[in-house]
């Protein structure tokens, strides 16, 4: 499987917190460094030895100043982690940031309510495609005559199921992906622990059921739901030695 490692920028601290266990759930992606302000970002970056430099730079963009600004970041990224690849997470669309973000070579622009806890699956999809952006963004830049967001790929939804209801959809959030005790998750959901256990059966059973990606033999039931509850829509083929597309 993939072992890319991951430097995060920022200046939310609840965001930076929740990304980074996001990202901890899945074997694909591990975090090196998380930290809220540029300069411990470049600090960090300038101290690193070749080998220990990260694969993935995710940086806030909306706290980056102005378009101009963003993209003197993410050149000085550039120069301090070569082949890296440097992807912008943002709350709101600002055009103009994403236009500088694609021309400063970005790989990924995903607004953040877009990903949440599918931004393992974004950046490994981004590291096969040119430029990536979610929906929103997609929506947000269509008036932008620009080359790069032209040929951009649009990030996939997460993957539906149509036999799973909301409840049981819910039942694998919290126990699965947010790793809540099922006592909790009943207290959450107003039901019994023994009806969440039955929906996460029942969850597992559909995810199953639908979807033939391969896994690693050592990989728990709970792993397989998180990848399969959280892959995109049209993701074909195996997590098992998938090569990456080179950095540009």
């Amino acid at each position: 499987m993939f072992n890319l490692t991951v430097a995060i920028l920022d200046t939310d601290f609840y965001a930076l917190q929740a990304i980074t266990g996001y990202l901890a759930l899945d074997r694909r992606t591990r975090v090196v460094k998380a930290v809220e302000s540029q300069a411990q970002l470049l600090d960090y970056l300038a101290a690193c030895a070749a080998p220990e430099r990260p694969n993935v730079i995710l940086l806030d963009a909306d706290h980056a100043g102005t378009a101009h600004e963003l993209a003197a970041l993410l050149h000085r990224l550039a120069e301090l982690a070569p082949g890296a690849m440097l992807m912008c997470l943002a709350q709101a669309v600002d055009p103009s940031l994403v236009a500088a973000a694609a021309h400063a070579g970005a790989r990924g622009y995903f607004l953040k309510g877009d990903v949440r806890y599918q931004i393992s699956w974004a950046i490994v999809f981004a590291a096969e495609h040119e430029f990536v952006i979610t929906r929103s963004v997609s929506e947000r830049a269509a008036n932008l005559f620009d080359g790069r967001l032209f040929r951009a790929t649009v990030l996939p939804a997460p993957r539906q199921y149509p036999e799973m209801t909301e409840r049981i959809r819910q039942a694998i959030r919290l126990c699965v992906v947010e790793g809540m005790p099922a006592q909790l998750a009943a207290d959450e959901m107003g039901i019994s622990p023994h009806t969440v256990r039955s929906y996460i059966k029942e969850g597992y059973r559909i995810l199953e059921a639908h979807n033939d990606l391969e896994f690693p033999l050592d990989m728990s039931a709970q792993e397989r739901a998180f990848y399969r509850f959280t892959m995109p829509e049209g993701w074909r083929g195996s997590l098992v030695g998938r090569r990456l597309r080179p950095a540009v």
